[in-house]
């Protein structure tokens, strides 16, 4: 609790700097440069799904949601943020989707292809959050790729940690999972997630020969800040974050966290 609350705190100061910073262009008549935010779920529980509407309605008064593989509508000056869910979770259809179809809000599903259908075989603790969800199934995967709402991406085959991996077993998780996801939807798939966000340049290297066109981290960075990027960082969100939380990690205020990060690397 105090860690979640030091967080916070520091958070806060961010976002003032960045109010600051923002009231400071307007009075000098200066454009700022666009700022996105992608978000990442994993499961979204029928006990969560109001906390969930509440989130998304919450990130429709701050910002324009967007693609997380489309942003070329982003404007100077303006706040956009992309809803993304990994894993797969039968749940996120269930109770997120829904609630993203009623508000015109895009989502990006990152699904890993060698668990369709079954308990995610990565989660091994009766304890976990996720142990007791269900990866959808290919039919399933089938109905939710039509939705004009929904853009699938590839999440490995196994959800492994790709920095253990030698160079044939990453070559095989990043290649087939694209070819399998490709066979079930019948159409190409240009998005990967890292599982665990475990990355280094020469697996983002091999990703792009795979013919993925942008690879997705977990490092809460402002995103799509250049013209053709292709890492894209995200930040962590769940629909149990406190409400204060949710509209600072929307905002991009808990973006200091990945220089800490690279700080202790």
């Amino acid at each position: 609790m105090i860690a979640r609350l030091a967080k916070l705190a520091l958070s806060s100061l961010v976002f003032i700097g960045d109010a600051l910073r923002a009231r400071i262009a307007g009075l000098t008549g200066r454009s700022l440069p666009p700022r996105a935010v992608v978000l990442y779920y994993h499961a979204v529980n029928p006990d969560e799904r109001a906390r969930f509407a509440w989130q998304m309605d919450s990130l429709k008064q701050s910002a324009t949601p967007v693609s997380a593989g489309d942003e070329g509508l982003m404007k100077p000056g303006g706040c956009y943020t992309a809803v993304t869910f990994d894993d797969g979770f039968v749940s996120v259809v269930e109770n997120a989707l829904p609630e993203l179809e009623a508000r015109h809000i895009p989502m990006t599903f990152f699904v890993p292809t060698g668990c369709l259908g079954q308990r995610p075989s990565w989660v091994r603790s009766p304890q976990a959050r996720a142990y007791q969800q269900t990866v959808l199934t290919p039919e399933q995967l089938l109905r939710v790729s039509e939705n004009p709402w929904v853009t699938i991406g590839a999440h490995s085959l196994s959800h492994p940690d790709f920095l253990t991996l030698d160079e044939e077993q990453a070559r095989l998780e990043l290649e087939r999972s694209k070819a399998e996801l490709e066979r079930i939807i019948g159409r190409e798939v240009r998005l990967f997630s890292f599982p665990h966000g475990r990355c280094n340049p020469r697996l983002i290297d091999m990703a792009r020969a795979a013919g993925y066109q942008r690879v997705f981290t977990i490092s809460p960075r402002w995103a799509f800040a250049t013209e053709r990027e292709v890492v894209t960082g995200r930040v962590a969100v769940e629909p149990g974050d406190w409400p204060i939380e949710f509209r600072l990690k929307s905002r991009g205020a808990y973006r200091w966290q990945a220089a800490v990060t690279r700080g202790i690397r």
